[in-house]
């Protein structure tokens, strides 16, 4: 018989996160119709917000698309692509991967920039595949399969110039990380409300620029796609004419979690999240477990990716945490018993649910002192006086 456990369970994955609190209240309200106005003044508030997330410009559209961060992905394609479009997919995990199938199954002409596993894409080699061929260059910001930071920035200041449209992955670092949509020239980002915002799964938060409207409005043939079509997202969320049904309650749990991270402060949550890896990581070191990325700028801050200690049993581990309504993440495709992969978006970069996990460790691993250790660090690291890191610029 199913036990309703959810107020005690710990989630660590990197996805979903534990809903904030609001959200949790947001979602359980009466039900209004799709096409009132008080869902859609709701949704112009969601839409101001998501440029202030996004750092887009102040007339830049953004919506939410009713489904997960996939669709998220799939809709840039499904619009911005046409049969036979050239398309540089930068793929270092199995996300970046996923970007490679999609593009292809629209009938782009998809050719690959690679980095092994743990590393991130270096600029240079986008720099050699681009030419005014190109019709998009999509790339994952942090790659949560592994826990790389790609270097978006630098990636964009190259295609910038080319003519080609510029897709970005933000999944795991809308919400957490710099995100600098127009001082960068992204034409296209998506993230899941599951992930940093910490809403629950179900919707994709869209920003699009008007570059890639001007794209679209050039294609040959119709939107294959007609559930995410552009036209139609702007027939509802500009026109408040009907396209179809959207989950209500899921707008309202997600405005609430949004504005839940505005109003902390995106340089905070950066900050914390910053934190928050720290303690982890020193507190697990003595145990054997160090990053699984070598090279500090390319870790992703919200998916802490470490490996695991020689001969550490990585599923019967977790078996057992997971009995103690623990729930932690191993490694996908080659990295399964490698690594372990731990979500520090939105609520789950906090002290207290990876303090429950030390206390776990320290029971099944027999590692005495492991608690204390962590309260201790996590002590020193909190009581820096240090103000957030300062923000890139956005030349």
């Amino acid at each position: 018989m199913f036990e309703d456990t959810h107020d005690e369970h710990v989630l660590l994955t990197p996805g979903p996160t534990p809903i904030h609190p609001r959200a949790q209240r947001a979602l359980i309200r009466g039900m209004l119709g799709h096409m009132d106005p008080e869902v859609f003044a709701l949704n112009r508030e969601i839409q101001q917000d998501l440029r202030v997330m996004y750092g887009t410009g102040p007339e830049a559209f953004t919506a939410l698309l009713s489904g997960t961060g996939s669709l998220g992905m799939e809709a840039g394609f499904a619009n911005l692509l046409e049969a036979g479009d050239e398309v540089l997919v930068c793929a270092n995990g199995s996300f970046g991967q996923r970007m490679a199938e999609m593009a292809a199954r629209y009938g782009a002409r998809v050719r690959l920039v690679t980095a092994p596993l743990g590393e991130a894409i270096n600029p240079a080699d986008v720099a050699a595949q681009l030419s005014e061929r190109v019709a998009m260059v999509a790339v994952v910001h942090g790659e949560t399969s592994t826990g790389v930071l790609n270097p978006v920035p630098d990636i964009a200041r190259l295609v910038r110039g080319s003519g080609a449209l510029l897709t970005v992955d933000a999944v795991t670092t809308a919400g957490m990380e710099p995100f600098f949509m127009q001082g960068w020239g992204v034409d296209y980002a998506y993230t899941g409300a599951q992930k940093c915002l910490s809403a629950p799964p179900g919707l994709a938060p869209v920003a699009i620029s008007e570059r890639a409207f001007t794209r679209f409005a050039a294609r040959r043939t119709p939107t294959p796609l007609w559930y995410c079509d552009f036209d139609g997202l702007r027939d509802y969320w500009t026109d408040h004419t009907y396209h179809h049904t959207v989950p209500v309650n899921l707008h309202f749990a997600f405005h609430a979690a949004l504005r839940a991270a505005l109003e902390e402060g995106l340089e905070r949550r950066q900050d914390r999240v910053r934190r928050m890896g720290e303690v982890i990581e020193r507190t697990l070191a003595p145990l054997g477990f160090s990053p699984y990325v070598r090279r500090a700028e390319d870790r992703l801050p919200t998916v802490l990716a470490l490996r695991l200690p020689e001969g550490f049993d990585d599923a019967g581990v977790r078996q057992a945490l997971r009995g103690r309504e623990i729930s932690v993440t191993g490694g996908l495709g080659p990295t399964a018993g490698v690594i372990w992969r731990l979500g520090l978006m939105g609520e789950a970069a906090r002290p207290a649910p990876y303090r429950q996990l030390m206390v776990a460790l320290e029971d099944l691993l027999g590692a005495r002192g492991l608690v204390t250790r962590y309260d201790e660090v996590q002590a020193e690291v909190f009581a820096r006086d240090e103000a957030p890191a300062p923000l890139p610029t956005l030349a």
